[in-house]
């Protein structure tokens, strides 16, 4: 799939988000008791900012701030965040018409590890090569979802993303939500699949976002060439494919 999500905002910088937070003491470090800090630096890393480091955020003695100051301030970045980017504004439409999932989908068995073979470029998957996907599901019904790639190619360094997905309702298992970093939430619709689930095709509302999937790390020429036909009988302009590296 993706080291994000479908949808998500790739190009807002939790930098310029933090710029318009309150000051809260410190200068421009915000920081508080050592899992509140931890919690602000994994949401940072998140938002594609990138502290200097840990000690950045966590521990200044003169930059403390309770937990309702640190989740007022997320609120505040969370809906500054949503008004100034429209996370879609820069990407290419592959399909003006993007079809409504066709097939039911079975979750235990689209459960597992996915290869991506791949994908419509975007900013947050930019240079990522032996991309997969592993979905498992649980207890309380959600999909614990665990995104990974190889930074610049397939021996570079391993970069992951976490996220929860839930199955749409009367979507026949077709549609799902992910979420990435509350209260933000990436469509996630299976377009077409193989009848024993060994491939494929996954893509969202707007046409910005292809990503064909299979189980195998390696698939034939002959074998892509007839996935990324299925992927341009539904409406996408194969020629914005862009192969992966696995």
């Amino acid at each position: 799939m993706t080291t994000t999500k479908p949808g998500h905002c790739a190009g807002l910088s939790f930098a310029a988000v933090h710029s318009r937070l309150p000051n809260l003491g410190g200068g421009n470090r915000i920081a508080g008791s050592a899992e509140a800090g931890e919690t602000v630096f994994k949401i940072a890393t998140y938002m594609q900012w990138e502290p200097r480091s840990r000690a950045h955020v966590i521990g200044q003695p003169k930059a403390r701030m309770t937990m309702k100051t640190l989740m007022s301030a997320l609120v505040i970045g969370s809906s500054l965040a949503l008004a100034a980017c429209n996370p879609l504004e820069n990407q290419p439409v592959g399909n003006s018409n993007v079809p409504q999932p066709a097939k039911p989908v079975e979750l235990k068995r689209y459960l597992g590890k996915w290869y991506e073979q791949a994908r419509y470029e975007a900013g947050f998957q930019k240079g990522c090569e032996a991309v997969t996907a592993e979905y498992a599901q649980k207890p309380d019904g959600s999909v614990a979802v665990i995104n990974s790639c190889r930074q610049g190619g397939v021996t570079g360094p391993l970069k992951t993303a976490e996220a929860t997905a839930r199955v749409v309702d009367g979507s026949n298992g077709s549609k799902l939500k992910v979420t990435f970093f509350w209260p933000i939430e990436g469509d996630y619709w299976v377009l077409d699949r193989a009848p024993d689930y060994s491939w494929s095709i996954v893509g969202e509302p707007s046409g910005r976002y292809l990503w064909i999937l299979t189980r195998n790390p390696a698939v034939s020429p002959r074998q892509y060439a007839a996935l990324a036909g299925r992927a341009k009988v539904l409406g996408y302009d194969t020629g914005m494919l862009r192969r992966t590296q696995q």
